[in-house]
């Protein structure tokens, strides 16, 4: 039994957007009874060089929608970054989880060996064949941004735990 592309993406894209986006209020419930400025969180980052919590929480979002839309065969929607609160950020996890629920399995279908093409933050291109792109790519770069935006959540004292970031299944 093979499983498809399209379960996986909804699954675990699904799951996880819902767990960042529960996290996020939280986070944003965390300042308001601690009278801390939002910003104060919004601009948090683990270390000089990473990017701040409200750019992990696009870059996840982006991951989601592109990987999905790659691997469906149909554009990637372009969101701005123009985020500045909790409500922007929660806006974006609702876009992009409305975007993935449009796609459906028969898009999908081949995808596993759909040659994606993309260009990460350089002019050099990267070749995958979909389930290479979306397995050993999509995935863990997806992973690594939502695992971010917890870790600076809970480093700054919003109370999370492991249920927090798995959510619900």
């Amino acid at each position: 039994m093979t499983t498809s592309l399209h379960l996986i993406c909804t699954t675990v894209f699904n799951q996880s957007l819902g767990a960042l986006g529960a996290i996020l209020t939280k986070a944003q419930a965390h300042a308001t009874a601690r009278k801390i400025d939002p910003d104060a969180l919004l601009h948090a980052r683990l270390y000089p060089d990473m990017f701040a919590l409200m750019r992990q929480v696009q870059i996840a979002c982006d991951f989601a929608k592109g990987v999905s839309a790659r691997l469906a065969g149909v554009e990637v929607p372009v969101f701005e970054d123009g985020e500045k609160t909790f409500a922007d950020l929660q806006a974006r996890v609702a876009r992009t989880l409305a975007f993935i629920a449009t796609l459906t399995p028969q898009q999908f279908e081949g995808s596993e060996m759909r040659e994606i093409v993309t260009q990460a933050g350089s002019p050099r291109e990267k070749r995958f064949l979909g389930q290479s792109y979306l397995l050993n790519y999509g995935l863990p770069q997806f992973y690594f941004h939502v695992t971010t935006a917890y870790a600076l959540l809970r480093h700054n004292g919003v109370e999370l735990g492991k249920k927090d970031f798995i959510g619900s299944y």
